[in-house]
């Protein structure tokens, strides 16, 4: 027992270590925990999963992939498949049977394996995922319109192609339990029932239990994990293998519901859904014997990469964006990038598990070439996506615009400037009063926390390169510099400095490098910018020449004139920062904040006016 529980500390620990150094690296996790499992398991002979589990290790792989695909349908918004263009679409519609198609007959005639298992294999080797594609496209980074395909293809085909395959499954476990064709197809037929019945069920009773607030908030996650462990094993008990169509008919109700609140169990099951991802990868890989580990580095898996790689994505890429404005360059950069992830190595891994107790002749097939070509894609990927990209060029532009945290009036004031100085500006908040207001200004929004698991797979970032923490809540603010200085580098980071800060002792400040630089002055505090901009407070636009210099700007500006931001003749900005002397160059671009009662004034500032520590009223 003492050894059980130092293996599963083990497990943990090294799982952390996978996640924190694919975050550095920008490149999906589950390659980290992949390779990590091999080297563990079947290469160095360290872990034993049946010896360390035993009878458990069924029903635990069961319950974790349960909450993967309850996690993954609940992000399937219909609302949002109105809204998405022709392209992603077809990309879902058009694309993804290609794939299926293609990938099935291929591995039936490459590797000899039943049409069953090579039909169940295809549908897996459709889904992406964002947790695969994410990471890829922040270290590609390309074109904007090549960026919004791949992200909401992997976002939408996650839980669909999740219940595609797990129809497969279905239809295969009930041919495996009956000798009649019609008799399986009652047996399957009830099985989709059973799992629509009882998911639909679960789902609206949850639904009503959060809408009317029946149960207090903090027993909602509780109350939701309970739901999905009873609606798998129920529906189980009613039909065998019904209970992963029950999980995922459930969430894909409760994600749908426009009275229902579910960021806080969305978010609840995105870490929980990392924790069981982290193991569970570790312990499958450790799993697979030697000799499939070594089938995967052989010629046939090779062939069947090879061909989902350069026929399989490019057919389906050609006819899913047929008549479309994507040019060639960026088709094939589409064509290049589909690494496969989270949902078809745990539901590969689950259905060996399953169709190898119940005899299936191929069932050994379908885990290492799972792992095969998820390490392929990934790593082939990874390798070349981003060279590929820049010959094409079909990379973005230099990322010269920002990221805003706030939507509040200094936030939009501040954004709708930068937007007229044809700079990419995005604003985020919370608060939809605020989101709604500058949408009527035609600023960018984002509505959420841009540090959530959310905002990190769906919040667009193409061409922004900078952040500008100006929120009125300090620790959001430093949390924001935190979570994005690795995004956009540490020198790129910047918060606007509180009230508080200016009254406490400097052993309560948080330390510069956490928080980013202090944008525009010292004393420019939100509280101070939010009550001259409510005085009418605007923001001056001024052209730097050869005659006109940085001196003798600095000489005619009215007297409380605040210096905020510099843009080159290159277009890029460079923010004012206290402590930090600048000297823009002739061509430049000056925005300063002038007070509304000097708006019409051009009088001399004080001599010592300096550029780190700019004037404002008292």
């Amino acid at each position: 027992m003492e050894n059980a529980g130092l293996a599963i500390a083990l497990i943990g620990i090294v799982a952390l270590f996978c996640q924190w150094a694919a975050w550095q690296a920008r490149l999906p996790a589950i390659l980290f925990l992949l390779v990590t499992g091999l080297i563990l398991g079947p290469i160095g002979g360290w872990l034993d999963p049946d010896a360390l589990f035993g009878d458990l290790l069924f029903p635990l792989v069961s319950l974790a992939v349960a909450v993967i695909l309850f996690e993954g349908s609940l992000t399937l918004n219909f609302r949002e498949l109105g809204s998405l263009s022709t392209v992603v679409r077809r990309m879902i519609t058009v694309a993804a049977p290609i794939t299926w198609a293609v990938v099935a007959v291929t591995t039936h005639y490459l590797f000899g394996i039943g049409w069953d298992l090579s039909i169940l294999f295809g549908a897996l080797m459709v889904v992406t995922g964002p947790t695969v594609i994410t990471p890829l496209l922040r270290s590609v980074r390309p074109s904007e319109r090549v960026a919004n395909i791949l992200r909401w293809e992997g976002i939408v085909i996650d839980p669909v192609g999740a219940l595609l395959v797990v129809v497969m499954y279905e239809f295969i476990a009930t041919q495996s339990q009956a000798a009649a064709f019609g008799h399986s197809v009652l047996l399957f037929l009830e099985i989709i029932v059973v799992g629509m019945v009882i998911g639909l069920a679960a789902g609206y009773l949850l639904g009503k239990i959060l809408a009317r607030q029946w149960l207090p908030e903090y027993l909602h996650n509780l109350a939701t994990l309970s739901l999905v462990f009873m609606v798998f094993t129920f529906c189980n008990h009613l039909a065998h293998e019904s209970g992963l169509l029950g999980v995922t008919v459930m969430g894909m109700w409760l994600g749908n519901q426009k009275d229902v609140r579910i960021h806080n169990i969305l978010n609840f099951k995105e870490n929980l859904t990392i924790l069981f991802i982290s193991g569970l990868f570790i312990i499958l890989a450790a799993r697979l014997p030697q000799e499939q580990l070594i089938g995967i580095f052989t010629l046939a898996p090779l062939l069947l990469l090879l061909v989902i790689q350069f026929v399989a994505r490019p057919l389906s890429v050609a006819f899913a964006t047929l008549g479309s404005p994507v040019n060639w360059r960026e088709r094939i950069v589409l064509s290049w990038i589909a690494p496969r992830g989270i949902v078809a190595a745990a539901v590969s891994a689950l259905f060996a598990l399953r169709l190898e107790e119940q005899g299936h002749p191929d069932a050994h097939w379908l885990l290492p070439l799972t792992f095969a070509i998820i390490l392929g894609t990934v790593v082939f990927q990874s390798a070349t996506a981003r060279p590929l990209a820049r010959a094409l060029k079909a990379v973005e532009p230099e990322p010269r615009g920002v990221l805003i945290l706030g939507a509040n009036a200094v936030a939009r004031t501040i954004g709708k400037a930068l937007m007229e100085q044809k700079l990419p500006v995005m604003v985020c908040d919370s608060n939809w009063e605020n989101i709604r207001t500058a949408r009527m200004a035609g600023l960018r929004t984002f509505y959420g926390n841009p540090t959530s698991e959310y905002a990190s797979q769906r919040l667009e970032l193409t061409g922004i390169g900078q952040l500008l923490a100006l929120s009125p809540l300090r620790e959001l603010n430093v949390i924001a510099c935190m979570h994005y200085r690795n995004e956009f580098g540490r020198e790129n980071v910047y918060t606007i400095r509180h009230t508080s800060e200016n009254h406490k002792a400097e052993k309560h400040h948080v330390a510069d490098d956490l928080k980013g630089a202090t944008l525009f002055a010292e004393r420019a505090t939100y509280a101070k910018l939010a009550s001259l901009i409510g005085e009418g407070a605007e923001i001056r636009v001024t052209r730097l020449t050869e005659e006109f210099t940085f001196e003798a700007f600095k000489k005619s500006k009215t007297r409380g004139t605040l210096l905020l931001f510099s843009i080159n003749e290159d277009g890029d900005l460079r923010p004012f920062v206290a402590g930090r002397e600048e000297t823009p160059e002739s061509g430049s671009v000056l925005l300063s904040l002038v007070p509304a009662d000097q708006s019409s004034k051009e009088v001399p500032v004080h001599e010592d006016a300096s550029p780190e520590s700019p004037s404002l009223p008292d």
